[in-house]
């Protein structure tokens, strides 16, 4: 919200410090610098005066005497008559009576109070200075609360937390935004409508009035919808949905009006709701449900948009990583009626992803981004993004005159594991460490259905002890079961070498065997892979955290079913693990000076392999 639509109340008044002081300073002059001060006399010389009788009234003010002299003519006062001022002794007090009676001086006795209007000044000022403190420091309080409690601050519970972002501010565009082209696409229809909604009314189109932009974290939810309002050069509400949810019931849906409401008077414009799923859960008890406070936020939000008249050109664009944990009234038709899916980027994508945040950096001239693109699989454009930094941070810390191809590296490492940690591992767990890793590699080089092998290191990093990455030569969709039998088989290699290197095993395949173990569950109960078990699928290990439903679901199969289900998925492991074995057997040469060269070294790359094994190119 502007500062021009802020109540005058909540404005900080500059002129109330100014005034308390200003009030002071009078209060000072007129008490101690105004009066005219009288001419000070010693008794003696005050008696003097009284006998030569130049004295003829005083007044008597306690122990003070007060009055008019004139002094002799030898003091050149041309018959100018002074006031005085004199204290009396306190034994002076029957004789200096008599010595005025003798003279004749009149005395005149009076209350020793001050005047009328100074009483009054000197009665009321100090309590106006007080309240004006008070009051300054009351509105620089409530101003500081502003502050820090948003728009309204604590006095402003219901206003809305919304960020309003003018047009002519917002710089980004869809060109800033790499890949992503089916969503850009499908938001163009949007940008079209916003810049000229008359057009769509004539032909009696009416637009989604709200569009679901679901993806994984990090995928540029946030950053296609800042760009959808620069292309159309409207004003943008930014929201997250936790800001609606407050400890009071109302507060989150009074927060919903206030937003719509300033949205409607600025129309056409466009509103982002970030992380909509803490509001829009499924309503009702269960897991995740019966907040009341949410659910009028959510009933609010299902209001202001049923409540959008056609000619009001306001589209609401949500953002959520959990479609699936969403009430049903948000997702029908005339609300979230338009659903945009934003997958993690492909090969290309994240080429273009790099590039674009390297567009301002020093890149040495080994740097191949589609090669960096290549063993960034999975990786969104956040982690992207941040590859790129912590490569820059690299370069810097090393010293490098540019950013170099082994920053890239390294920093992918790091995001992806974790920083190394070197001296972790004492000599005897090194030769376990460079075993497992040897078996995984031997496994995934020699199999006919797996991906290439790009690197071997016992190196720890984070929580991992060694690392054995392969690099798949596309981007999958779809897997076949001979795949899915080669992972399980790179999977369990690990323990096999070193159960035929040292005749034990150790606690290093705990995530190996989860991994095995998990795959093969969904191969035999979800895939239908075995004959055994057959063309089924059964909801086995799918996860349904936050939803507002019963923790416990009805089993869709028996106990002789899961019974089926075990013995099939050993027996899978089993197979497996028996052809891993004696592959392991087959290459055990392989497999030693695989281990040797690991001690060594520490890091092989795939050139290295390749030479290492004696072989031109792994089995096709």
């Amino acid at each position: 919200m502007d500062k021009k639509d802020k109540p005058e109340s909540n404005r900080h008044n500059p002129w109330l410090m100014p005034l308390w002081l200003m009030g002071f300073a009078i209060y000072y002059l007129v008490t101690y610098v105004l009066p005219d001060a009288p001419r000070e006399l010693a008794y003696s010389e005050f008696v003097q005066q009284v006998e030569e009788t130049r004295i003829h009234t005083i007044v008597l003010k306690g122990r003070d005497i007060q009055g008019r002299y004139q002094p002799p003519d030898s003091e050149n006062t041309r018959g100018r008559n002074y006031d005085f001022h004199v204290v009396i002794p306190e034994l002076e007090g029957e004789r200096l009576l008599d010595l005025l009676q003798r003279h004749q001086v009149v005395v005149e006795v009076r209350a020793d109070r001050p005047p009328l209007w100074l009483q009054i000044l000197s009665g009321f000022l100090p309590w106006l200075l007080i309240i004006g403190f008070f009051v300054w420091t009351s509105r620089a309080l409530r101003q500081r609360m502003e502050g820090m409690g948003g728009t309204g601050g604590v006095y402003g519970f219901g206003r809305s937390r919304a960020r309003r972002h003018p047009a002519a501010e917002s710089g980004t565009g869809f060109k800033d935004v790499a890949g992503l082209e089916s969503a850009k696409e499908d938001l163009m229809e949007i940008v079209d409508y916003l810049k000229d909604p008359t057009r769509y009314r004539e032909f009696g189109a009416n637009l989604p009035k709200g569009v679901l932009m679901m993806g994984a974290p990090g995928t540029g939810k946030t950053l296609l919808a800042r760009a959808c309002a620069g292309e159309a050069g409207v004003p943008f509400y930014s929201v997250s949905g936790s800001e609606f949810i407050e400890m009071f019931v109302g507060v989150g849906a009074s927060r919903v009006r206030d937003m719509f409401r300033d949205a409607r008077r600025e129309a056409p414009a466009l509103i982002f709701i970030d992380e909509i799923d803490s509001v829009g859960r499924v309503r009702g008890t269960g897991l995740g449900g019966g907040n009341d406070e949410r659910e009028q936020t959510l009933n609010q939000i299902l209001a202001e948009m049923d409540g959008f008249e056609p000619e009001e050109a306001v589209v609401v664009l949500a953002a959520t990583n959990r479609p699936d944990v969403l009430d049903p009234a948000l997702l029908r038709p005339g609300r979230f009626d338009r659903k945009v899916t934003l997958d993690l980027p492909q090969r290309k994508a994240r080429s273009e992803i790099l590039a674009l945040h390297c567009r301002n950096k020093p890149l040495g001239d080994d740097v191949d981004l589609d090669e960096v693109a290549a063993i960034t699989v999975g990786f969104s454009g956040a982690d992207l993004a941040n590859i790129v930094n912590e490569a820059a941070l690299l370069a810097v810390h090393n010293h490098h005159q540019s950013i170099c191809k082994q920053d890239f590296l390294s920093s992918r490492d790091k995001v992806l594991m974790g920083a190394p940690r070197a001296d972790l591992l004492n000599p005897s767990e090194r030769e376990r460490i460079a075993c497992h890793e040897a078996g995984h590699a031997i496994a995934a080089w020699f199999s006919p259905h797996s991906d290439s092998l790009e690197k071997v290191s016992i190196v720890p990093r984070g929580r991992s002890l060694g690392v054995t990455e392969q690099i798949p030569s596309e981007d999958r969709h779809n897997v076949t079961e001979d795949f899915l039998r080669a992972r399980l088989a790179i999977l369990l290699a690990g323990r096999c070498a070193e159960k035929l290197r040292f005749d034990s095993y150790s606690t290093g395949a705990e995530d190996d065997l989860k991994q095995a173990t998990k795959m093969a569950y969904k191969m035999v109960g979800q895939w239908g892979m075995t004959e055994s078990v057959g063309a089924v699928g059964y909801s086995i290990s799918e996860e349904h955290p936050f939803l507002g439903r019963d923790i416990t679901e009805p089993r869709e199969f028996g106990e002789e079913t899961a019974r089926l289900l075990d013995r099939a998925v050993r027996q899978t492991l089993k197979d497996a693990e028996d052809n891993v074995r004696q592959l392991l057997l087959d290459h055990q040469r392989s497999l030693e000076r695989l281990v040797d060269a690991l001690l060594e070294h520490e890091t092989l790359y795939h050139d290295e392999l390749l030479e290492l094994l004696k072989v031109e190119s792994p089995v096709e």
